[in-house]
C-alpha cells in the first residue's frame, strides 16, 4: 500500500478518483506545526532555531497519519507546490519520522498531471522549506517585539507586523495626498457640428498650431473670448485620418490580476476569491490558484486552439500561440491560472453561486487570451476655424474576436463619412467647465495593484494583509468600499514611520522580499539574513523604549474635571478612538465618552443614558447605552431617534439606507420589507 498525503480533504477526494487500490489518501488538514502562541518560540542566540509546537486540533490527524504511514510501503507528500506546501511536507516527514519519503507536486489535479508526477518524484526542497521559515521567523519577531512597544506607548491589544504596516503606510499616505489636495479648474470647448444633416461633436485641441494642454483655458472668461474669436468662423475639415485598430486580449490571471479583477466584476473581497480560488483548484477545476507566472503548458495551448476553432470558427484563433511573460523573477515552471478542462465549460459545472461565477471569469479569461484581437473601423477629422483646430474621433466595431468570451467596455461613436476640404454647418460652441480630481483612496483591487507594483508580500499574502489590517482597526471601509485609516491606524502608522522607519519602508520590504526569493533559489543563507536583520532592529527597539513618551502621543489636555476625583480630565486615545479618562488613573478609573460620539438619542431601556457610537474588541462598529454596564442596551445598526409607528421602539437606519424597527418581532419591519 502507498500512502499519500495532502493537506485538504477535498482535495484528497479529487485525487483518489484517479489513483487504484495500491494507494491510500489522506489530509493532513492544513499545517501541523507552527510556532507556539504564547510565546517567540525563536531561539535568537542558537542561528534563529524555531520552536515548533503540534496544535492540539492536529494531534488526531498526526496521530491517523503515524499509524498508517508504518503499514505503507511508500509514503507520498503530495501537498501544494508553494513554499507553504513544502514547509508542509518537510513538517510531516519530521513529525512522522519518515525515511526518504517521495515528494511530487503538481500545478493541476488532473489524471495525467499526477501521473506524470509519480512518475517524476523528488526530495523535499529544503531552499524552498527555508525560505518560507525565513519568512515566518521575522514576521514572527516584528510581531512579538514591536507588538508590545506599541501596547506601552500607545495602547493595549494593538499589533505591528513587517508587510501589514507597510499596507497600512500606503493608506495613511493617500489619505493624505486627498487632505493637501488642492482643486483647480479648467475649461474644454466643444463644437457641435454637421454635414448633410448628420450631427457630431469636437474638441478644441489646438491654437496657432500649438497643442493647448489639458488645463491650458483656466478661467471662464478665457473660454468665453476663444468662443467670440470664433464667432463666424469658417469650419472646414483639414485632415481625415482613417485606420484600422486593434484591441489584444489580456493575458491569464495570475495571484493578484485574478483578485483584481474578481474585485472588480465580482465585487469579492480578495479573501473570499482566494477561498472559492482554493476549492476550485482542490476540485480539480482550475490550475494551482497560488502564482505570478503568466506561462502556459503546450497541452493547454493545443487544447485551448482546438476548443476556440470548434466552438467560435476558425477565424477566431488568432493564427499562432499567444505566449506572456511577467514582469520581474518569476518562477517560470509554474503555470497561470487556468481552468484544466477547456471542455468544461461555465454551463456545464455544478458549484454554488459565487464558485460559479469565480470559474467563469477564469475559464474566459483563458479562452479570450488564445483569441484574435478585435478590430476596429476608427476615424479622426482635425477640422480648421481661423487659427483653432478641434478634433473629432469615432471608431465602430468591425470584428468582435476575443470581446465574444470576455467582455471589455470600448465606445462606439460613429461619424459622418467626411473629405479634406468639406465645409461643415456649426451649430453651437460649448464651454463646459472641469474641476481636478484628488488621487482616488484605494480599494481592495488598487491596493492589491500598489502592492505587486510595489514588491510586497507575495500573492498568497495579499488576502490576509488586507484582511489583518481591517480587523485590527487600522483601516476601515467607506461606503464606496474604498479604505481610509482610522485615528488609532494614523497614529500608529506616524510612530512606526518616525522611530522604525526601515519596518514601514516600501523599498527595505520590497528588499527583503527579494532576499526570500533568494533563499528559496539557494543563492542567499536564511539565518544571515534573519540575523542582518534583527541585530539593528533590537538595538533600536531598546533605545525607542527609552526615548517615547506614551502621552506625548496618546495624551491631551483638557478643561474639564473629573466628576470622581476632581483631577483634570484628559482627552485619551485609545485602540478604538478618542475618549476623556482622568489624569489620576490608575488610582481614578473615570471615563466619558467625547461629545462626537454621543447621538442625542435618550437610552430606551434605562430612559436615563444617551446612545453612544462605540466598537467591539476587534473594531466592530455599534450602538450602546453610556450607562453600561448597569445598562446593557445596544444596537448594530444606528438609531434615527425616531420611534416606530406600531410598537414605540427605536427606529433604526441599516448600511443600506433601509429603515426598520430595533424590535425584530415587529410588524413594522415586515411592512417595510413589502
Amino acid at each position: 500500500m502507498n500512502l499519500v498525503i495532502v493537506e485538504s480533504p477535498t482535495k484528497a477526494k479529487t485525487i483518489s478518483k484517479f489513483l487504484g487500490r495500491g494507494y491510500k489518501i489522506m489530509s493532513s488538514f492544513g499545517h501541523v506545526r507552527d510556532l507556539p502562541e504564547d510565546k517567540l518560540g525563536i531561539d535568537i542566540e542558537n542561528n534563529f532555531k524555531p520552536e515548533y509546537v503540534i496544535p492540539s486540533k492536529s494531534k488526531k490527524v498526526i496521530s491517523s497519519l503515524k499509524k498508517e504511514s508504518k503499514k505503507s510501503e511508500r509514503v507520498i507528500l503530495a501537498t501544494d507546490e508553494d513554499r507553504e506546501g513544502e514547509s508542509i511536507s518537510w513538517h510531516l516527514e519530521q513529525i512522522l519520522n519518515l525515511r526518504n519519503p517521495q515528494r511530487i507536486a503538481f500545478h493541476e489535479i488532473t489524471k495525467p498531471a499526477i501521473e506524470e508526477a509519480l512518475s517524476n518524484p523528488r526530495k523535499i526542497d529544503m531552499n524552498l522549506v527555508n525560505a518560507q521559515q525565513a519568512r515566518r521567523i521575522l514576521d514572527r519577531i516584528v510581531g512579538y517585539k514591536l507588538s508590545p512597544f506599541l501596547w506601552k506607548k500607545v495602547a493595549r491589544r494593538l499589533s505591528a507586523g513587517r508587510v501589514q504596516s507597510v499596507a497600512v503606510r500606503l493608506i495613511v499616505e493617500r489619505e493624505r495626498e486627498i487632505e493637501k489636495f488642492i482643486q483647480e479648474q479648467y475649461w474644454t470647448i466643444t463644437a457641435l457640428l454637421s454635414k448633410d444633416q448628420k450631427e457630431f461633436e469636437a474638441l478644441l485641441f489646438k491654437k496657432d498650431k500649438k497643442v493647448i494642454p489639458k488645463m491650458g483655458i483656466k478661467t471662464e472668461k478665457q473660454a468665453d473670448e476663444i468662443i467670440k474669436e470664433l464667432k463666424d468662423s469658417e469650419y472646414m475639415v483639414e485632415k481625415v485620418e482613417k485606420k484600422e485598430t486593434k484591441k489584444n486580449p489580456l493575458p491569464p490571471f495570475t495571484t493578484s490580476t485574478l483578485q483584481q479583477e474578481a474585485s472588480k466584476r465580482l465585487r469579492f473581497p480578495a479573501k473570499m476569491t482566494m477561498s472559492i480560488a482554493q476549492r476550485l483548484y482542490e476540485k480539480g477545476l482550475i490550475t494551482y490558484h497560488r502564482t505570478d507566472s503568466l506561462n502556459l503548458s503546450n497541452q493547454s495551448l493545443f487544447t485551448v486552439k482546438k476548443f476556440i476553432e470548434e466552438r467560435y470558427g476558425k477565424n477566431y484563433w488568432p493564427g499562432f500561440f499567444k505566449k506572456y511573460k511577467a514582469k520581474g523573477k518569476v518562477q517560470e515552471a509554474h503555470e497561470a491560472i487556468r481552468p484544466a478542462h477547456i471542455e468544461r465549460t461555465p454551463d456545464k459545472i455544478k458549484e454554488d453561486k459565487n464558485s460559479q461565477r469565480l470559474y467563469e471569469l477564469i475559464w474566459r479569461r483563458f479562452t479570450a487570451c488564445q483569441m484574435a484581437p478585435a478590430v476596429f473601423d476608427s476615424q479622426s477629422y482635425d477640422i480648421k476655424a481661423k487659427n483653432y483646430a478641434f478634433r473629432a474621433t469615432g471608431q465602430t466595431l468591425k470584428f468582435e474576436g476575443f470581446l465574444k468570451v470576455y467582455q471589455m467596455s470600448f465606445e462606439e461613436k460613429d461619424l459622418p463619412a467626411l473629405r479634406k476640404g468639406d465645409i461643415l454647418n456649426i451649430i453651437k460652441l460649448s464651454p463646459l467647465k472641469h474641476l481636478t480630481q484628488p488621487p482616488p483612496r484605494y480599494n481592495e483591487a488598487s491596493l492589491i495593484k500598489a502592492l505587486e507594483e510595489n514588491g510586497i508580500g507575495r500573492p498568497s499574502t495579499y488576502a490576509p494583509i488586507i484582511s489583518t489590517i481591517q480587523d485590527r482597526n487600522y483601516i476601515e471601509k467607506d461606503k464606496d468600499k474604498r479604505f481610509s485609516p482610522t485615528e488609532i491606524g494614523t497614529v500608529v502608522n506616524d510612530l512606526l514611520v518616525e522611530h522604525f522607519p526601515e519596518i514601514v519602508d516600501v523599498k527595505f520590504t520590497a528588499e527583503m522580499e527579494q532576499d526570500l526569493d533568494k533563499i528559496a533559489q539557494a543563492e542567499k543563507d536564511w539565518v544571515k539574513i534573519c540575523r542582518d536583520f534583527y541585530a539593528p532592529f533590537e538595538k533600536n527597539l531598546k533605545k525607542k523604549y527609552k526615548e517615547v513618551s506614551k502621552k506625548d502621543i496618546t495624551e491631551k489636555p483638557t478643561e474639564k474635571i473629573c466628576p470622581k476625583c476632581g483631577s483634570p480630565l484628559v482627552e485619551r486615545l485609545g485602540k478604538f478612538g478618542r475618549f476623556y479618562a482622568c489624569s489620576a488613573f490608575p488610582k481614578c478609573r473615570y471615563t466619558e465618552s467625547l461629545k462626537e460620539n454621543i447621538l442625542g438619542i435618550k437610552c430606551p431601556k434605562c430612559i436615563k443614558g444617551e446612545i453612544l457610537e462605540k466598537r467591539t474588541k476587534r473594531g466592530k462598529l455599534f450602538y450602546g447605552c453610556s450607562r453600561f454596564p448597569k445598562c446593557d442596551f445596544a444596537l448594530w445598526d444606528k438609531p434615527t431617534g425616531k420611534k416606530c409607528p406600531i410598537c414605540d421602539s427605536l427606529l433604526t437606519e441599516t448600511k443600506r439606507k433601509q429603515v426598520k424597527c430595533s424590535n425584530k418581532d415587529c410588524q413594522y419591519n415586515k411592512k417595510m420589507a413589502k
